[in-house]
This record gives structure tokens, sequence and C-alpha cells, in this order.
């Protein structure tokens, strides 16, 4: 037994410290604790133990609330009195108070057993109530209660002894019962001033008789008065309170509201100076302009958790939604309306940012949102109807300009790609390894872009006077060259680094550049990892990564590479380059042949006009996407990022393009992310990977956040049926008729996708003058 003494010399513990220790003592493994109390508070409760052990506690001079919330099983035996709001809101302990119980005692209880040994004060057992999925709360007094005893009492059985209480003129004290509606009250002794309007004074039947002498031992146990077995059971001196019926309660004459109002009230009312009382009797369920809540249909007002992290805004639930539409082609194409990389960038090479808070994950596993582009790459959409006659250039063929071609196209502009490469496809096609990417997948998709009508012109280099070529014979210019001069920190002995983005081109054209054995890698991106890969293709026998913080490439990535037999380090801080390798900040020499260096890059932006403004070597575009007028840019020339940030901006940047040469202002619609809150995603059986179907099959698993799935389940659930569903060009929509609806907020609380909202009515009333 664990001892706990709160008095130390003229100390006396916090109640604070107190329950801290006890705390503290339950966390080593306490079970049981006898704590020599002087007044601290909610001694005994909520506690519960981490293994599920029973719980005991012994206690003297306990004060207030003990056992407050107590929890099942704990047990409290109090020697002597206890002060006021004894087991307050007792949620299932057993509690023994060996004295007198104070005011309140058993106040709010909802479950468990609570023991007086002596008296109780006012107002005790009010507001008691029983939850019909646990045992109704018990509370047994041996002698009496004070006034106002078990008022609103709601459920649960009371058991007032009666002993040694032949003094008092009721042993319920006065006023008791007091708006009871639940419930039962046993009684011994004489009893007055319960509250007749509520309830009534019956004699026990059996039930009740096998009730009291099946528990009157196991209370007297506990307060140690066994011997007053004989003397109390005595059943034909015991009566039970209980709560008048419905039927039986009185009930007020059925006034006619608006006649009253109308013939016999103040005409007009007695604000009919400032109001217009229009004499309608509202109600405790109301329809129409009266309703405190109105619900609101918002499909598609929120973006997903996939679209609002994808950089490219793809609404991917809408594409599940057409697959269980069955409209799959349709599913398919969508896509190519935000990029025309379904297959290369979602399918392959994309972190797939859609699927990190992806909400089936709280059910069990991400919908398969990025297999699903590989479905994609093989689409296509139909050619403009009609032509602009616009001539739109782009410099550079890489992610960002190829997405601003294909949207331009798509709009019935005439594009012009200048690529500086022999191909276009930027780092698609010059550095990311075929393993990540596979060829024949870039090359179709780059073969639909030149498919709707955008022209590739390669192996130009842009300089300043080609640049104003361009733009004199161009209505305008997309911007969109990338980073390509690889980053390169001067170390005393930087010349001997190899650059990264080099050794990858070189490696993606089928060359071989000459490397050591022993490679060292400075970058641990996933540009780094392509590095590593790449030099265990040439024939690297040893690769070892190296950063200054933790690697930045993805997971998978990096696994590949130590699977490969690369060795990651961090943080790792160069000093110097030698032909033995690189020397760290803290003198470390580690060996190498070769160091390659992969830590970002650049833009070139010298064939640029003077006067765009800059900013570290990037431009700086205004929101519209543009540098100057009719110059635009996207890309990595504005903020170095992964291919999925370069199409999102590719795609701004067309939109932003056919918008200057149409003479109208660009706006990018954005939309706040759908609250968490909105979505019921308990309504979905959980599955097991091995459950996981193909990512074109997965649509039933998909949530649909935000988006409507035309499931029916708020048309169905509708108490009122004021839900109606009907089919037009956009698929079903959902309306509520307000003559029917109540506001009860159902179909809000069952839609499983967040569609239905609830506002507050903002229908007006005219009241006021």
């Amino acid at each position: 037994m664990f001892t706990i003494n709160t008095i130390d010399g003229n100390n006396r513990m916090s109640t604070q410290d107190l329950l801290e220790r006890i705390n503290a003592a339950l966390a080593q493994g306490e079970t049981e604790f006898y704590i020599e109390a002087s007044g601290q508070h909610d001694i005994g409760g909520p506690l519960w133990q981490p293994e599920g052990k029973p719980l005991k506690f012994h206690i003297k001079n306990a004060g207030q609330r003990v056992g407050s919330m107590c929890l099942p099983g704990t047990e409290i035996i109090v020697e002597g009195s206890s002060s006021a709001d004894v087991g307050w809101l007792n949620a299932g302990g057993r509690i023994i108070v060996k004295g007198d119980g104070g005011d309140t005692t058993a106040h709010c209880a909802a479950a468990g057993t609570i023991y007086v040994g002596g008296r109780a004060g006012t107002r005790s057992g009010s507001l008691m109530k029983h939850d019909p999925l646990y045992e109704a709360p018990e509370f047994w007094v041996l002698k009496n209660v004070g006034s106002f005893a078990f008022e609103f009492m709601g459920g649960g059985i009371a058991v007032v002894c009666g002993y040694d209480s032949q003094q008092f003129e009721s042993v319920l004290g006065n006023r008791a019962c007091t708006g009871m509606v639940g419930g039962i009250v046993y009684f011994r002794g004489t009893a007055s001033g319960i509250s007749a309007k509520d309830t009534k004074i019956l004699a026990l039947n059996e039930e009740d008789i096998a009730y009291l002498d099946g528990k009157m031992d196991d209370f007297l146990t506990a307060i140690d008065r066994a011997e007053l077995r004989r003397e109390l059971s005595h059943w034909h001196e015991w009566q039970k309170v209980v709560p008048l019926t419905y039927d039986e309660r009185p009930k007020k004459a059925n006034t006619n509201m608006y006649s009253f109002r109308t013939d016999e009230w103040v005409p007009g009312s007695i604000f009919g100076d400032v109001c217009e009382d229009d004499f309608a009797v509202i109600g405790m369920i109301a329809t129409g302009k009266y309703r405190r809540r109105v619900p609101v249909w918002e499909n598609g007002k929120y973006s997903a958790p996939c679209e609002f992290n994808c950089t490219a805004s793809i609404p991917s639930q809408q594409r599940f939604n057409l697959l269980r539409e069955g409209k799959i082609e349709e599913a398919y194409r969508l896509v190519l309306e935000y990029t025309p990389f379904p297959g290369s960038v979602c399918g392959a090479v994309c972190p797939n940012l859609c699927m990190d808070d992806c909400t089936r994950k709280t059910v069990d596993i991400s919908a398969q949102i990025g297999k699903l582009g590989r479905y994609s790459s093989e689409a296509d959409l139909p050619m403009p109807e009609n032509r602009t006659g616009k001539q739109v250039a782009v410099i550079g063929g890489g992610a960002a300009g190829l997405t601003a071609a294909w949207q331009l196209a798509r709009l019935g502009h005439d594009v012009t790609v200048f690529e500086a490469d022999e191909k276009v496809g930027g780092k698609m096609e010059q550095v990311i390894p075929r393993s990540r990417l596979p060829q024949e997948t870039l090359s179709r998709e780059i073969a639909r872009i030149e498919k709707m009508g955008v022209a590739f012109k390669t192996g130009v280099t842009v300089d300043k006077a080609k640049f104003t070529a361009i733009k004199d014979s161009h209505d305008a210019i997309i911007v969109t060259t990338g980073g390509h001069t690889t980053k390169v920190i001067p170390w005393p002995g930087h010349e001997r680094i190899v650059k990264g983005l080099e050794f990858l081109k070189a490696v993606n054209k089928g060359q071989k550049p000459e490397i050591g054995k022993r490679i060292i890698v400075i970058g641990c991106g996933n540009s780094g990892m392509d590095v590593a890969v790449g030099a265990y293709g040439l024939g690297a026998e040893q690769v070892t990564c190296i950063d200054v913080q933790r690697p930045a490439a993805f997971d998978h990535e990096i696994d590949h590479v130590k699977s490969l037999g690369a060795e990651i380090l961090w943080p790792v801080f160069t000093k110097e380059i030698t032909d033995q390798g690189i020397i760290t900040q803290e003198g470390q020499l580690i060996k190498g042949d070769t160091v390659i260096i992969a830590i970002g890059e650049s833009p070139d932006l010298s064939f640029l006009p003077d006067g765009i403004e800059r900013e570290r070597g990037c431009l700086k575009p205004a929101n519209n996407s543009s540098i100057a007028p009719g110059i635009f840019t996207a890309g990595d020339t504005v903020r170095p990022g992964r291919l999925v940030d370069a199409i999102g901006a590719g795609r701004q940047a067309g939109l932003a393009v056919d918008a200057y040469l149409q003479g109208t202002t660009f706006t990018l619609a954005e939309k706040a992310r759908i609250p968490a809150g909105r979505i019921s995603a308990a309504y979905f059986k959980k599955c097991h990977s091995c459950d996981v179907p193909e990512a074109n099959s997965d649509y039933n698993r998909c949530i649909s956040c935000g988006t409507c799935r035309d499931c029916h389940m708020c048309l169905k659930s509708c108490p009122e049926n004021a839900i109606t569903r009907t089919v037009g060009e956009n698929g079903a929509e959902y309306t509520s008729d307000p003559n029917k609806c109540i506001g009860c907020g159902i179909c809000a609380g069952i839609c499983p996708c967040g569609i239905w909202n609830m506002e507050p009515n903002a229908e007006p009333l005219t009241f006021y003058k």
C-alpha cells in the first residue's frame, strides 16, 4: 500500500501536489493508496491504471469532491465524514463514506455506487441520471438527507434507510424530488413535502423488496454496520417515490395562441409602436424562414486534400467519380486539362503529394492516385475548333514550357517552342534516369503535345539578339529555360568537382563519362540519388553520398541507392577537395577518386533584356506570371522546384498569356481546402494492402472529399423528405425544399464527402418598423 501523509510539521500539502503525487505513483504501478489527507479536494478521480488493474483508496480527512468523476475499477473508502460533492459526476466508481456525506452528495451521478454511513446534506442525489448503455447509478444513505434531495432526478436508484432519524419530520428533507422525471427513491420512515406535481408515493412490490434485500448486506458491510440488518429489513416500513408518467401529470388548458394574441392581448401588441407583429406562432420545429439553420449544397466549393496538395491542382477525386460512373475515357482525359505529362510525371517521378494527406489514410491506405496517371498517358484531347491567329513563343522545352505550350495550343493559339538541346523534354529527357522515367512514356506524351499543333525548334541557342528577333515576330513570349547551371561552392580544390547535371545529361545521352571506382556525391536530394545510380551504372564500386542536412530525397530513392551499396552520411561539412577525396571541416578524409556535386542549379538569364527585375539570380514575375509587357515566365527561372511545381506554374503562365492575348485580366481560381471535420470517413470499410485494387478500379475507396459521389445517403436520410435529386448537364444535383426542411442537419452529418453545410438562416424577418 502506498502511503501519503499530507502534513509535514506545520506544512500542508496542496491539492495539486497531492494529485500529482498520486498520478506519479500510478505511473510507477501502484494500485492501493492510504492517504492521510487534510481537506484536499478531488481525491480519487478520474484515475485509471495503465494496465487496467483496479485501484483502491483509503482516505482520512477528505475535502470536497472526493471521488469526483470516479471511473469504473476504482474503490474509495473514506474513514469518517466528508464534505460537499462526494461522488459528483460519478462515472462508475465504488465510493464508501463511513460517516456523513456533505451537501450535493451523488450530485449528477451517472454510474457506479455511493454508500454513506451517516447523513447526506442538501440537494443530495440531485440530477442523478441513467444512460441505458450502462448500469444505473446507486446511492445509499443509512440515515436521512437534507432538503431539495433528488431534485430533477432523471434516473438511477436512491435508498434512504431512515436509521436514527425519528427526530426529523421527513427523512427526505423538505421539497424532495422536485422536478423528478426518472429513477426511483426508496425510503424508510416518515417523509413529507414531496412534490405531488412530479411524483407519487407507492408501496413496495416483490421486485422492490428483492432489490433492497439483495443489496442490503453489501451496503451495511461496507459501512461497518452489519448489526443493523434485522432492524432495516422490515419491508412494511418502506415506501418508494417514482415520477408521474406523462399521462398522469396535470395538463394546462389548450389555449389557441393566435386567438389569445389577436382577441385578448393588447391590440397591436405592447410593442406595436416599434414592431409589426405577424402573430405567427413558431413551434419547437420550424420550416422556412423560421429555421435557425439551413442546409447548403456546396458541391465543388472546396479542394479535396489531394487537389489542394497538388501544385498542378489536379482534381483527382473528380477522376475517380467519373470512373465510378463508368465514364472511363472522360476520366482519363480530365487530367490532360491540367498537365500533358500524367504518365511521365504523375505516374513515374512525382512524389505524389496528392497521396500524403489523402483522407482515405485515416481509414487504411491512400487512394492510388499516382498510378492513375499512367492510364492517361495514351489519352488524347480534340484539336481546338477555332484558331486565334496569335503567335506565342516558348523559350525552353522543359516541363514548364511544354505545359504552357500545351495549354495555349488547346486554346487555339499558334505556339513554337525553342529548345537549345537536340530534344525537347528538359530534365525529363536530359537528366532523369530511364529506370525512373521510361523513354517510351515521355516520347508518347511529347508527341501528343506536337500533335496538338505545337511546333518544336531544337538546337536553338537564344542570346540577346535572338531573343529580340523572337519577340518582334511573336505576340507573346514565355521564358521557361529552367535551371541548367550547376551550383558549385568555391572550396579549395573545387576545380576537381564534376557537375552533377552535366554528368546526368551525358549518361542519359548514352555517353560514358570517365569516373573512378570510388565516387563521392555532394548532395542527397533526388538529383544526388540519380547521380549515385548513374555512377554504379558506369562501373563504380563504392559511392558515398554526403549532405549538410537530412537527405531530402524520397525514401524509396534513398532505399534504392542503399540497396546498390551506397553509404549516406550527414551532416558532413566540406572543407577542401583533394586528389584523395574530400576533407571535412573536422579534418576527416572521405576517400574518393571522383567528386560529383548535385546541390541544385540556377538559371542562365543572360539573354534577357536589361531592366527585368530579378531576385537572388531568379526572375521575379507579377501575379500574372509576367516580367515585362508581353513577356512571361514559369518554372525554375522563378524558383527551383519539382516537376509538378513546374507543370502547375506552366499552366498558370499559359492561361495568363491567353488572357493577355484576349485583352482580359488573368485571375487564378483558388479554392480553400475542405475542413477535415466535414468528412465522414467512418462510413467507409477498412481494407488491407492486399485488398487495394488497381488504380483505375480504386474509385470506391476514394472518399470524394468536397465533390458529391451521388451516393443518395442524404436523400434517403432526410426525415422530412425535403431533399430532391435531379440530373442535369453537370450530373446529379441535390436541393432542399425550405418549406419541408426543418434545419435538423442530418444531411450534413451523414454526407461522407462534406458537401452539405449548415449555415445560419440569413432570410430576413420583417419585424421592426
